[in-house]
């Protein structure tokens, strides 16, 4: 620009103007006495900040809220993780990391429903025995390499080696899995399983980190306390106590998992000896969220596990009579069990499936006549209640209901659950005692042997509500399930089929119908399925519990949990 063109274009900005109005009113302001003119700038002032703020809000009023990313999340749980891998991971701290650190081909939906994760889609053969994924094409492990085909059929005949006792070893011992291409691979069923995909839930493994990992070495691999997997979260920090005992993980936000980037930057997980600690931890505000806390405003989700008492007429005669095990599962009052017992945070039951996915479980016995109700189907079987000798005895069956004991686990629900149990039976005027075993003690030296006459304990029956592994009679010798030795060839028909059949419609029908025959039989006294309680801050969003089955499942959705927020139009939802 030449001198006197920019000289003008100065003269612009220097050469006073006026504005009509706003002239006159700064010449009234200006012949103001000091005091009046303060108080005109503060209501000038006061002005045009409340335009600004009404401007904004009306503004605003058209703006859509979403997540941003950013912010950190305090996790509390209890124990101490020792193999971060889904290949080995036993403890609930174990399950947890994994969970955040590891990704399988499926995963868990907002609503429960499996959704593909590693996978982009799948399909299954039309005689129910062939499963075919096809691998994203941005699927990466933490370490920025890709997941492929032979990541996925490494990580299943790792679970498949016998030698490596992995706990998944069972789900895919007879599943044979091949690479097609480097982004597909199949499955080949021995016979039709429709609860398969549920197994394809299993986290991978980096094959070009563990393949020359031998079994012996694979606990003790520092991959095991750093892992590298394809999940939401990765490793970048493990903090330790003076004697060595892990306290702290730092996950950061793993920007190449294949469902986009979570929206928090960071998660700290702390953990604890004990429940009691980790109590004093979320009330003196160590931690901001922690599962099993009950406090107001905790989130509440189904929780697919069975409680009941589990009959063994092979160690009671009198339990071999379907009349004395239905009256002493009627005489329970499962209202106050559920209300006193477990402060509300439970559903009574008295069959071996929860309400959801479409089956209905019988209907409770009533809890005012309960008592006189059981002592009615006792008589009228020909049972009579001897006073001297303070038992029921049936002289035509040359019987006795003599002193049961409940055995269980030392832990504090099961514990006033048996005690409540206890008390209900001894009212009917069955002399019952209960004995505590240290969980270990109790699945070595009471459920594997199957050493009691009445087993209070608790199932997991899954989401899919597959009643299989507990009730078909080819489960009841040890290492099986059916810890009831429950036989009818009836019920073993028909889980059959529901493993069998792809149609969800017939499934369901087959598991009601099982559901409703095994109750019928009363094999055990059901007593209760609990709610799993979930505390998490009032900033954190997002958080869609499924029904859980086991705690690292609370995790099923954390790629989409923020606690930062930003506004946009909506035009741009969309896209964000």
């Amino acid at each position: 620009m030449k001198p006197e063109r920019l000289s003008r274009f100065l003269d612009i900005f220097r050469t006073q103007r006026s504005f009509g109005p706003f002239a006159k009113l700064s010449g009234h302001i200006k012949n103001l006495p000091p005091s009046d003119k303060a108080i005109a700038v503060v209501l000038g002032g006061l002005v045009i900040v409340l335009s600004v703020a009404s401007l904004f809000s009306f503004t605003r009023s058209f703006l859509v809220e979403v997540p941003a990313h950013g912010g950190t999340l305090i996790e509390g749980s209890v124990g101490t993780p020792r193999f971060v891998n889904p290949l080995l991971a036993l403890s609930d701290a174990d399950r947890d990391l994994s969970a955040l650190t590891y990704a399988g081909l499926m995963g868990i939906g907002p609503e429960g429903s499996l959704v593909p994760v590693l996978a982009s889609s799948y399909e299954v053969s039309e005689d129910g025995k062939t499963y075919t994924f096809i691998l994203r094409e941005n699927a990466k492990f933490s370490d920025n390499t890709p997941v492929t085909a032979d990541d996925v059929v490494f990580t299943v005949k790792k679970a498949q080696d016998s030698g490596l006792k992995s706990p998944e070893y069972s789900n895919w011992a007879s599943i044979r899995a091949e690479v097609v291409d480097a982004r597909t691979v199949r499955f080949t069923l021995p016979k039709p399983y429709a609860p398969f995909l549920t197994d394809t839930t299993l986290g991978i493994l980096p094959a070009h980190l563990w393949r020359n990992i031998q079994n012996d070495e694979f606990p003790f691999s520092p991959l095991m306390q750093h892992p590298v997997g394809a999940g939401p979260f990765k490793v970048v920090k493990v903090v330790e106590n003076d004697i060595g005992v892990i306290t702290e993980y730092e996950l950061k936000a793993h920007n190449g998992f294949a469902l986009g980037r979570p929206y928090l930057d960071t998660i700290r997980m702390r953990f604890f000896e004990t429940p009691i600690l980790l109590q004093g931890a979320y009330k003196s505000g160590r931690v901001e969220s922690a599962y099993g806390i009950d406090v107001p405003g905790a989130l509440r989700a189904p929780y697919s596990r069975i409680f009941g008492v589990f009959f063994n007429k092979k160690n009671n005669e009198a339990l071999g009579k379907v009349e004395v095990r239905k009256a002493l599962s009627i005489a329970i009052d499962r209202e106050h069990i559920v209300a006193d017992v477990l402060g509300g945070y439970a559903t009574p039951l008295i069959g071996p499936v929860s309400s959801g996915n479409g089956i209905t479980p019988p209907v409770l016995p009533n809890p005012v006549t309960r008592i006189s109700d059981a002592k009615q189907i006792l008589t009228r079987n020909g049972w009579a209640y001897d006073e001297s000798a303070g038992t029921w005895k049936n002289k035509k069956a040359k019987l006795s209901i003599n002193a049961i004991t409940i055995r269980t686990s030392n832990v504090p629900e099961l514990k006033v659950v048996a005690a409540a149990v206890q008390a209900d039976w001894q009212t009917l005027g069955v002399p019952t005692s209960v004995e505590v075993y240290e969980p270990g003690d109790l699945t070595q030296e009471v459920i594997r042997p199957r050493a009691y006459d009445a087993l209070l304990f608790g199932m997991v029956v899954g989401r899919e509500q597959d009643l299989f592994a507990f009730w078909d009679s080819g489960e009841q010798a040890d290492p099986g399930l059916n810890i009831a030795s429950y036989a009818n060839t009836a019920v073993d028909s028909l889980l059959e089929k529901a493993r069998s059949s792809s149609d969800p419609d017939k499934v369901r029908g087959y598991i009601q119908s099982a559901s409703d025959k095994i109750a019928a039989d009363y094999p055990a006294a059901f007593t209760h399925t609990p709610d799993f309680l979930y505390a998490v801050p009032k900033t954190l969003y997002g958080v869609n519990l499924p029904q859980i089955a086991a705690p690292a499942d609370r995790f099923a959705t954390v790629a989409t949990w923020y606690k930062e927020r930003a506004y946009v139009w909506p035009f741009l939802v969309q896209g964000h």
